[in-house]
């Protein structure tokens, strides 16, 4: 009789191991064990009796444990998906099931964690859930004004870097300059005397700057003013007419007047500043640019215009139209390829006269266009801020914990540098910023207690902020660091409360709610009715649209419920669909899992000590699981038997690659031709 020892990190979903800066590692906590146990249901499913049987594997004298989150990375960060749910999610999800324990860890692809049951199996009548949502809709529009309070000022927080250094006047168009104000009544006595002119350019941009003068309430109102539209109708006649500098001057006045980003008036300006732009200077150039993000107008082709102007110029750039073009890059989401290189170097050109928050605007730049920047750069720039962090503002603090995120960078000074500074400033920080912030520490598996009981601490009394991006990415972040916080009934409890309260978001961005519910299960915590609507026909057909591969987040999530907790009674995967999703897993784990070469390594070491490839055998014990599971067998006295005679992956590159042994063939080999 043989004892199986499968290779596997279970019960319940499997998280990814973090290294500490804390001497007390919660996972080496006994309590934290016995405290999951208690809170599991007395229905739900029991380990199985461990086998008695051992086996103990002496350290190879030169045996090294490599710590490498770039091996993780798919071609650098991984692709868009991976940066919008978080580049760590980029390798299989790790899920568990009863009587196991895995030694190989592995990192999920699904950002999720699952909430507490809120009732029993019985599935909620469809009449109670539309009431239910009915009820709530009345309550987002009463929270839709706090939220706004909290959110970053998408003109503005970007744009701090410009006030450190008075060259970004002329490159920028700052809204908020003193301007002394017109009285409201002489809105009307402007549109009247240009009514009754001829309007030539100087008059129409005199007129221009004079209504951006008046008094807030007085512009809003300009807009269906027929007089302005009379006014914006003559500019686009004379469009030609005007002087670059003029129409520079018009364009900046369409910012406070709050021009809406449609405006026939901004497509005629459109249209002539990408006719002149080859004639304008870069600095020229960059302030318009910058106008029409404050318009929140998109222009790609202005920006082409202006990316393939500055690489023709771009030994020309000065530091702060250097930052500022990459600010506008990022604001535009777009990375020019030919200009990558010319930015690194340019970067270490400047890297110490950058000042704190040009850095965070050039890294929220690249992290924002999915620019690419060499390990060497980002240690750069790192080794720097670890330096003087004390010095940054948390905001442009979270862009270099964005573009550190997203590179995969493995800087332990910084983040321990940031466990002694970022906590004291977790309260003061908006909802967004503490995301990432925590979504940093999971991304990059770094356990910092002080940092995470900080965010934990101040959560709930923000909770009703977050997004449902932002409730999913700390449910996966505490689930994937193994830690439960002090307040951790409020801290869970509050977010599964702002989950229901966002369920309208899930039908837009599903792949958020799979990331909450795949989060929770790893503390073991199921919300049977949110699970329900996750696998409810309309919601999975609704995956199926996303721009996201969802198929195995939702394969994961099904079978996890199944194994977890047998008296659910919501919802379920069809037959069907688990097969296609079991096929896909496989696939999967040959393309993804079992070549990564930490795997590969782990697998190659037992190989040597337990005696050959015939005693491990590296295969997907539970698909859904999507990592990878290395199987040995022991004997009743704790020696290895072989059982792994066929290699499946073998056996497979060597299907249909023989020849036919004909006579003449045999012929030929027996006299040696």
């Amino acid at each position: 009789m043989a004892t199986v020892l499968m290779c596997r990190r279970l019960p319940g979903l499997s998280r990814v191991t973090a290294f500490s800066t804390t001497a007390k590692r919660k996972a080496e906590r006994g309590s934290s064990k016995s405290k999951k146990e208690k809170r599991d249901k007395p229905g739900a499913a029991k380990t199985g009796t461990e086998s008695g049987a051992t086996i103990q594997l002496l350290k190879p004298q030169d045996y090294r444990v490599l710590y490498n989150p770039a091996a993780y990375a798919k071609g650098r960060a991984g692709s868009q998906q991976h940066v919008d749910r978080d580049s760590s999610q980029a390798l299989g999800d790790t899920f568990t099931s009863p009587g196991t324990t895995q030694a190989l860890q592995t990192f999920p692809t699904a950002s999720s964690q699952a909430l507490p049951p809120i009732r029993n199996a019985l599935p909620k009548a469809k009449s109670s859930t539309l009431l239910e949502q009915t009820i709530l809709a009345t309550l987002y529009k009463k929270e839709a004004e706090k939220e706004k309070q909290e959110l970053h000022n998408s003109k503005e927080d970007p744009r701090m870097f410009q006030k450190g250094r008075p060259e970004y006047r002329s490159l920028s168009c700052n809204s908020a300059e003193p301007a002394q104000t017109l009285p409201a009544e002489e809105g009307d006595s402007i549109l009247q005397s240009v009514a009754g002119c001829e309007g030539s350019p100087g008059i129409l941009t005199d007129s221009f700057l004079k209504l951006s003068r008046l008094p807030a309430e007085r512009r809003a109102a300009l807009v269906s003013d027929p007089g302005f539209s009379a006014l914006c109708h003559r500019a686009v006649t004379a469009i030609r007419l005007f002087s670059t500098p003029d129409l520079i001057q018009v364009l900046k006045a369409c910012v406070p007047l709050a021009v809406p980003a449609s405006h026939p008036l901004l497509d005629a300006c459109e249209a002539e500043f990408c006719r002149r732009a080859w004639d304008m200077g870069l600095e020229q150039l960059l302030l318009v640019a910058d106008c029409w993000r404050c318009l929140d107008r998109s222009v790609p082709s202005y920006l082409g215009i202006l990316f393939s102007y500055a690489n023709l110029h771009w030994q020309d750039l000065t530091l702060p139209q250097f930052v500022q073009l990459l600010y506008i890059i990022g604001e535009g989401r777009r990375s020019p390829a030919d200009l990558a290189q010319k930015v690194e170097s340019m970067i270490l050109k400047h890297l110490d006269a950058f000042t704190l928050e040009e850095l965070g605007a050039i890294c929220l730049g690249l992290f924002k266009s999915l620019g690419e920047i060499s390990d060497h750069v980002m240690r750069r720039i790192a080794d720097r801020v670890a330096l003087q962090m004390e010095d940054m503002s948390t905001y442009a603090l979270v862009n270099v914990l964005k573009m550190l995120r997203y590179t995969r960078m493995d800087h332990l000074p910084l983040m321990r540098e940031l466990g002694k500074v970022i906590p004291a400033r977790i309260p003061a920080t908006n909802i967004q910023g503490i995301m990432h912030i925590t979504l940093t520490y999971s991304s990059l598996h770094f356990f910092d207690e002080d940092v995470l009981a900080a965010v934990a601490t101040s959560l709930p009394s923000k909770v009703s902020y977050c997004r449902s991006k932002d409730a999913a990415k700390f449910l996966w972040s505490f689930g994937c660091l193994d830690y439960e916080p002090p307040n951790e009934e409020l801290f869970y409890s509050s977010l599964i409360k702002q989950l229901h309260a966002k369920l309208h978001e899930f039908s837009k961005f599903p792949e958020h709610l799979l990331t909450a519910l795949l989060g929770l299960a790893f503390v073991k915590r199921f919300p049977e009715e949110l699970i329900d609507f996750a696998l409810r026909e309309e919601f999975v057909w609704k995956t199926r649209g996303s721009k996201y591969e969802l198929n195995k987040d939702l394969f994961t999530l099904g079978r996890s419920v199944e194994i977890e907790r047998p008296t659910y009674r919501g919802s379920r995967l069809s037959p069907q669909l688990c097969q296609e999703f079991t096929e896909i897993a496989l696939s999967f784990a040959e393309r993804e899992i079992y070549v990564r070469p930490e795997i590969v390594e782990a697998t190659s070491l037992l190989e040597s000590m337990l005696g050959g490839p015939e005693y491990v055998k590296n295969h997907m014990i539970l698909p859904h699981t999507r990592s990878s599971d290395l199987e040995v067998r022991l004997a009743m006295d704790g020696h290895p038997i072989p059982f792994n005679f066929k290699d499946p992956v073998a056996a497979k590159k060597l299907k249909d690659m023989g020849v036919s042994l004909t006579d003449d063939l045999m012929s030929q080999l027996i006299q040696g031709r």
